[in-house]
């Protein structure tokens, strides 16, 4: 009896509960990952797919940290977020650095001394009065002006799990001494900074400074173990030292131009010592409450949540000052609504959101359904967002346009080519022979095809070796190959093969045959192919050379048994590339420079090419300030290297983005890190495309009720009737 009326009721709270179902009000969408209350306030959305490693300016080096210590964190510098070619700017600074020359003996030499009487060069910054911290709990005071929260020990730390369990907040003024504690501690033996090895061949003292600080800290550690903290404003450093309370020096070794790039970054933002001694208490590395997990600076945003399993969330800094929005960019900027805000205080938007998203489906479905606001594109979903015109023109698919998605393609400032070793016999050398062996090689092989097949289109072929955006890159009928391009009709135009197939003939190798051995010409490939998709890259590139009759054998090895052949100068061809550490002309043509050879010298020029006239003309360069002066040498040396022909130039790759209608100020910029400050979000119009794209479907749900009922109506009849005796 029981049993039967509990059947009854379980089914009437069942059909109870469908029809409330049925009835819910869908003024919101059911799938909002996010709290209703956010659903139109000015939040960015995005996603990550790794915990960050270090968020510690002087440790931290990978992409998907700056996402976070960019908003954070102000050096001296940035980059005109608008501008083409990159342009550095004051950031922190009042204005670029002045730079001074300076004699062995330390006297300035003027303006435009010889480079060879150059002894050292004197950065001069002045930063901006009134800049202020984010609110932190290092700043905090007692009553007496003491800090609320040092030598706290152990048990006062119970409790203490997270950043914000410390109640107490302070901010104070940012000045000079603060950028110098920070360069100190790229010296510091317990951080292991990576740009230490780099810095110390510039930065006056920093070597010995590093030496001076390791036999400090042995003691250190030695007399007070957990408890040991380095002091490093009781250590000076003869290269950097505060001048003011709003100025600073940074002395460098000879002239190296490429130093102001680095004041753009991280390593040289600034870093109070109360931060520095609040960390390292005894008991907060444990508890993850370190530089690495909670960053202090002076920027837009601060750091207010980080759960690497879930979220991390950046957050307005209530004691940001303000930036104006750039009032100029390069042509086309005003016509894309790039400069309507001009003038206007940045940073716009309050808050941004970073999920965690390990996988790439799940982070493009809620891309779709406008959860995320920028994406990239993967190579499972290209083909549902990207489609190529007639002229192989690139676009968005009809249901890309319809939800009102736009796309921006960028050329990324990285190269990636195939080379030559320039020491092997029959590849290499400076022979007319062995050029025209190579020449021909460049115009067989098809990059556009493999760009069209192998990255979607996401590309460019390399003209050179400095890719777009880096000044000394020629655009346009200049900026051509002419050994391999012929400009035809307003575009470059890959030679015939005929072309090839004659300088085949004149290196002596006619139908692919040596003329010296009488055999057929055999080249090795070196690679070190792991995946499925290696094979078909690999067919192509045989597919390439068979166009020349070359017999191309792949030698496939583990990387580490690769390294040790490029090291030696065993190998014959092979694939290699680079990314831009700044954007400057020397990061990239240092990679063709003599002595940098792979061979002997363990640098990055992995062809082992070697040229008297470039290597003269890259040491005249390299320290040379942008100009015509400049440019007409790398034009020299890009045509010695063009005609010299150690690399098959390769690819540019091009990099696509996906940004929602609702996000604005979007331009791609590769060199700035800070980027979050100039968007904007239309939080109204977001609120209603996520209510329009994620309405439940009902009708399965009715279907199924309508069923259920059809199948349990007659049992639910026939079990009254059997209950209560009705006659129904």
């Amino acid at each position: 009896m029981l049993v039967r009326s509990m059947r009854g009721w379980f089914l009437f709270r069942f059909l109870m509960l469908c029809i409330l179902v049925s009835a819910a009000p869908l003024e919101a969408a059911w799938n909002n990952p996010y709290p209703p209350q956010e659903s139109t306030q000015n939040i960015f959305y995005s996603s990550f797919g790794e915990r960050p490693n270090h968020l510690d300016p002087a440790r931290s080096y990978s992409s998907n940290e700056i996402t976070f210590t960019g908003q954070i964190y102000e050096p001296p510098l940035q980059y005109h977020y608008l501008k083409r070619p990159y342009e550095l700017i004051p950031l922190a600074a009042e204005s670029m650095p002045q730079t001074i020359y300076l004699d062995a003996q330390s006297q300035p030499l003027g303006d435009h001394p010889a480079p060879e009487s150059i002894a050292y060069t004197l950065y001069r910054i002045s930063i901006r009065p009134g800049i202020l911290y984010q609110p932190h709990p290092a700043f905090a005071r007692d009553v007496f002006g003491a800090p609320s929260y040092l030598d706290m020990g152990r048990k006062r730390l119970r409790g203490m799990n997270k950043l914000s369990d410390f109640r107490e907040t302070g901010t104070r003024e940012l000045v000079a001494s603060d950028y110098v504690y920070e360069i100190k501690r790229l010296a510091h033996p317990a951080l292991q900074s990576p740009i230490f090895g780099l810095m110390s061949e510039y930065i006056v003292g920093l070597a010995d400074y590093a030496k001076t600080l390791q036999t400090a800290w042995d003691a250190l550690k030695k007399k007070k173990g957990e408890n040991a903290f380095l002091d490093l404003q009781r250590y000076d450093l003869e290269g950097v030292r505060a001048t003011g309370r709003y100025t600073y020096e940074i002395k460098i070794y000879g002239k190296y131009p490429q130093m102001k790039y680095w004041l753009a970054m991280p390593f040289f933002a600034p870093m109070p010592p109360e931060a520095d001694r609040f960390y390292s208490q005894p008991g907060m590395k444990q508890r993850n409450i370190t530089l690495d997990w909670y960053p202090v600076g002076t920027g837009p945003y601060m750091l207010t949540v980080n759960n690497p399993n879930r979220k991390m969330v950046l957050e307005r800094n209530p004691n940001f000052r303000g930036e104006p929005y750039p009032s100029e960019g390069e042509p086309g900027d005003a016509e894309q609504g790039l400069l309507k805000m001009a003038g206007k205080s940045m940073p716009f938007i309050d808050k941004a959101v970073y999920s965690l998203e390990k996988e790439a489906i799940p982070q493009w479905t809620k891309f779709l359904q406008g959860y995320y606001d920028v994406s990239g594109i993967n190579s499972d979903s290209f083909d549902q967002a990207i489609q190529f015109g007639a002229q192989g023109d690139v676009g968005l698919t009809p249901n890309m346009r319809e939800k009102g998605i736009k796309l921006k393609t960028t050329v990324q400032s990285s190269i990636f080519y195939l080379g030559f070793n320039m020491l092997d016999p029959v590849v290499g050398g400076n022979s007319e022979r062995a050029k025209k062996l190579r020449q021909a090689i460049a115009i067989a092989a098809d990059y556009e095809e493999y760009i069209a097949i192998f990255s979607n289109g996401r590309g460019i072929p390399a003209q050179g070796p400095i890719p777009p955006g880096i000044f000394g890159y020629r655009e346009g009928k200049q900026g051509i190959n002419p050994l391999v391009y012929d400009w035809i009709d307003g575009k470059a135009v890959r030679k015939p093969l005929t072309e090839a197939l004659r300088l085949m003939k004149e290196a002596g190798y006619e139908n692919g045959i040596d003329a010296q051995t009488g055999k057929p010409l055999t080249l090795y490939f070196d690679v070190t192919a792991t995946g499925p998709d290696d094979k078909a890259v690999l067919d192509w590139w045989r597919k390439q050379f068979d166009k020349l009759h070359i017999n191309l054998v792949i030698r496939n090895t583990t990387y580490n048994r690769f390294q040790e052949k490029m090291l030696k100068g065993t190998e014959q061809l092979f694939r290699w590339g680079w990314n831009a550490d700044y954007p400057d002309p020397e990061n990239f043509l240092f990679l063709l420079y003599g002595p940098n050879k792979k061979v002997g010298k363990g640098g990055e020029n992995a062809a082992n090419y070697e040229n008297a006239e470039f290597d003269a003309l890259f040491v005249k360069m390299k320290n040379m300030d942008n100009g015509p002066e400049r440019q007409a040498i790398i034009d020299r040396m890009v045509d010695i290297v063009r005609r010299d022909s150690p690399w098959l130039w390769g690819i540019n790759p091009k990099s696509f983005a996906l940004y929602h209608a609702w996000y604005g100020n979007a331009k791609p910029n590769l060199m700035a890190n800070n980027g979050l400050k100039y968007k904007t979000i239309d939080a109204k119009l977001r609120h209603d495309r996520r209510e329009q794209w994620n309405q439940p479907v009902l009708w399965p749900l009715f279907a199924a009720l309508a069923l259920i009922i059809a199948f349990l109506v007659p049992g639910f009849i026939g079990w009254w009737r059997r209950e209560h005796g009705a006659n129904l």
